[in-house]
């Protein structure tokens, strides 16, 4: 069994307890119980099945797929980083812990579950292209009636939520900033306006991290997470998970999961508990390099627009600075030349990595309209930049270099 939280720091002055910082809990979180000759980190639980007989007690371990000690103190770590906010709005620090799945795409197919048949959902037209199409396929099935909105336009949002002839939403689902155009949804107004209508609210949260942004203290139902990025951040596991305050949620993520088989591995599970002890550590540097990237970037005279919450100029610079810790480690560049120059740009890079993935430790990039799947109101210029924590001068040498070269490229296709 683990220990979730450290013991509570001493009382401020004023007598109220002071929670451990989301930095200092991904270090301490899901540690094994402090007790004489335990091991400091938890161990690797290789075994597909459990000693049992006669009824199962509820909560016995009988079978991997259903359950088992591997998953359980990533699943309290990341649990608590995302209620580190609790204590200060006066809600349970307590709660289900999170749920991990084989993968981003199988927590998101296990959130959109709990829209029942015919229902609707209202989700950010530019969104993790996976999710689109898996919406889409649902939609086309009959299954699910889905209805896209620039999610930067809360208004439109609320107005789509509240529906018309068709009712009201179902589920809300937000990624904030989006994926690939850094857009920033008004967590806040739009989770009360889908909660009026009775709607679930489910927020990818990848891009952000339980670091820069909680969105359970702005009181949505269901937080997504691709595992693989950011939180375990080396660029070497497939993993998604869900958190939730709400147990019955909880209970109805984890039937799913183990009803489809959506099951992650025990030693994937164990590298994304070793990368999320990092993770303070990594977005402080990552966040710090691409905010300096993008202020040269936008200076730069091969560069059409530069896309990042932190630049005080971007749409969503203001709403960001008002609900999240940070403004991230992602960038949008759109480089002179059209779509020619910012494959060109990609194909000159060194250092960078041309890659889809994002959120390890190296700096990787790719221009998002190179699938057929993403959203055509997406730029097809448009390349999105995941920047690492290499030194910065050695990034900016490379980028620069890049746009150089891409310029011309990019001429010789006018």
């Amino acid at each position: 069994m683990t220990t979730p939280v450290p013991d509570a720091p001493a009382p401020r002055p004023d007598g109220r307890p002071t929670a451990p910082s989301p930095r200092t809990l991904a270090v301490s979180a899901g540690r094994p119980a402090r007790t004489p000759g335990a091991a400091l980190n938890p161990s690797v639980v290789l075994t597909s099945t459990f000693v049992s007989q006669g009824t199962p007690a509820t909560g016995e371990l009988v079978y991997g797929r259903i359950g088992t000690p591997a998953w359980e103190p990533f699943e309290e770590a990341l649990a608590v980083l995302e209620r580190t906010d609790h204590a200060a709005t006066g809600r349970p620090v307590t709660g289900p812990p999170a749920t991990v799945f084989a993968s981003g795409m199988a927590a998101v197919d296990a959130t959109v579950s709990l829209v029942p048949v015919g229902g609707r959902v209202v989700v950010p037209r530019h969104a993790y292209q996976v999710t689109l199409v898996l919406l889409g396929e649902l939609a086309g099935r009959g299954l699910l009636r889905v209805d896209p909105v620039d999610v930067a336009d809360t208004d439109a949002v609320v107005a789509a939520v509240r529906g018309g002839a068709d009712g009201p939403a179902d589920l809300l689902w937000l990624e904030s900033p989006t994926n690939p155009m850094l857009e920033v949804a008004d967590l806040p107004t739009l989770v009360a306006a889908a909660h009026e209508v009775g709607a679930l609210v489910a927020v990818d949260s990848t891009f952000a991290t339980p670091l820069l942004q909680r969105p359970l203290a702005h009181g949505a139902d269901v937080v997504v997470h691709s595992v693989t990025k950011y939180l375990a951040g080396h660029s070497d596991v497939v993993l998604g998970a869900t958190v939730t305050d709400d147990p019955d949620l909880h209970a109805r993520l984890v039937a799913h999961r183990t009803t489809h088989g959506a099951i992650a591995g025990p030693f994937e599970v164990w590298l994304a508990l070793r990368g999320l002890r990092t993770l303070a550590l990594r977005v402080e540097r990552a966040q710090q390099n691409a905010a300096e990237l993008a202020r040269r970037l936008a200076a730069h005279a091969h560069v059409v627009e530069v896309r990042y919450p932190g630049l005080p100029g971007d749409p969503g610079h203001a709403r960001a600075a008002a609900q999240m810790d940070g403004f991230g480690a992602i960038l949008g560049v759109r480089p002179v030349g059209g779509a020619a120059g910012a494959d060109a740009l990609v194909a000159a890079v060194r250092l960078w990595v041309p890659a889809t993935s994002l959120g390890g430790v190296e700096s990787t990039l790719e221009r998002r309209r190179r699938f057929a799947t993403e959203s055509a109101t997406v730029p097809d210029d448009l390349v999105r930049l995941s920047v690492g924590i290499e030194d910065v001068e050695d990034l900016w040498a490379d980028l620069d270099a890049a746009l150089d070269a891409a310029s011309h490229a990019g001429d010789a296709h006018v």
